[in-house]
Formats: C-alpha cells, structure tokens, sequence
C-alpha cells in the first residue's frame, strides 16, 4: 500500500511446532475461569458467567526472550494459562462446533499489575492497563489441536525452579468449547484470536531477575526472565 501516512505496524506471531509462525489478531482473556482462584481473588465461582478483558496483540512476548519489568507499578504478578489459537472465525458458535474452530494450543503468563488492577477496582475503573500493557502476554509455542486434549492435563508454574502453581485443565468452570462459545456471543472471532482461557490458584509476585516456566501436559512450556 502506497496511502499510509505512517508506516504500518509489524505483525504479531508466535512459533509453531509445525515451523511456520501464527498471526496473531487478538487477544482475549477470561477472567477467574478456576474456582480456587475464584476465590483466591475474594469471588464466589458459582455466582457468574464468564467474562473478558483483552490484551493487545503485540503484547506478547516468544521465543522464550526476556520480559521488562513494566512502568507504574510495585506488584507484578504471573498467571499461568491454556491459550487457545483459532485458526476459524465465527459468532454465535455452538459449545458442539466450538473446537472447530481451534487450530492449536500454547502454554501463555498472563502478567498483571495487580496494584494497578486493585485500584481500579477500588474506583471503579476499567483495569486495561493493569493487564494489557506492553509484555504482558509471554507466550510459548503453538502445538497443533489434534495432539491436545484441552479437557485434562497438569498445568504448573516455577519461578526461580520453585513451584508456585499446579492444577489440572479440568478444574476450570468453563471448559474451552463453553469459553468460546460464550466469547464469539459477544464479538466475532476470527483466525489469528488467541484466547488465554484463565489461571489455577497460587498467582504471586516476581521480581527483575526472576525466571518464570510455565507447564501444561501435552502441550508444552513457556519461559521467560524478568529484567
């Protein structure tokens, strides 16, 4: 294109284990989608549906490179998470369709400045900027849907080689058919959404310095160090 009157940005992707790279579009979040995290948080699970916040697609952080302690805040903290890649769009999916769309799973960190996020609560604001700031989203490798069972797995955190998380994929309230469905009501999904589908209890605080694994069962590992 010969219009822009800026350059335009680059694209957004993530590592495969096919060896080619996933374009990212968007990414969406699902909030509290454990029960022992639920009320970690001082929620009761059984009392809501699901809900979304968003990151921006260049959010995120691959190849296992190191991630920048973020401005404005004193407590970061680490959320290990299933990320779904869709490699299909649609609205209004039915939870029976919705693992069609899927064209492959990831292990991500959802990082947070939870003082951030603790005082927009408190006001009563938006919390963007406690999750989707710059480097927020690291992000391991894509591995194809077919070789996942998104139901079940160990899912796990270290930081520093101490475990800080462990659950299990089928501890969440909704499963990943059942999030998407519920998300592509509200927007329409396309190819290239990545969709971090919520984090077991144990979140905590990391330092510069500190270097963060995640693990799921059959899908593969994230890492990333804190500077």
């Amino acid at each position: 294109m010969t219009d822009l009157v800026v350059p335009a940005p680059g694209l957004p992707t993530v590592p495969t284990a096919t060896g080619g790279r996933f374009p990212v579009r968007r990414i969406h979040c699902v909030g509290r989608n454990y029960a022992a995290h639920a009320r970690e948080m001082g929620h009761d699970p059984d009392r809501e549906p699901p809900f979304f916040f968003g990151k921006p697609a260049d959010a995120i952080v691959t190849d296992g490179r190191d991630t920048g302690y973020p401005t404005l805040t004193e407590q970061l903290e680490y959320e290990v998470e299933l990320v779904v890649a869709l490699g299909a769009g649609g609205q209004d999916v039915a939870v029976a369709d919705a693992l069609d769309l899927v064209w492959g799973y990831a292990v991500g960190i959802d990082l947070t400045r939870r003082d951030l996020q603790a005082e927009a609560k408190r006001l009563g604001r938006p919390w963007d900027l406690a999750k989707g700031f710059d480097h927020s989203a690291p992000i391991g490798t894509v591995v194809p849907a077919g070789s996942v069972d998104p139901t079940t797995g160990g899912i796990t955190l270290h930081v520093d080689g101490e475990l800080r998380q462990s659950g299990d994929l089928a501890d969440q309230i909704w499963s990943v058919a059942e999030t998407i469905a519920a998300l592509s009501r509200a927007v329409r999904l396309e190819a290239g959404d990545l969709l971090f589908t919520g984090t077991p209890d144990g979140v905590g605080p990391v330092s510069r310095g500190s270097v963060l694994r995640g693990t799921i069962d059959g899908v593969g590992t994230v890492e990333t160090r804190i500077v």
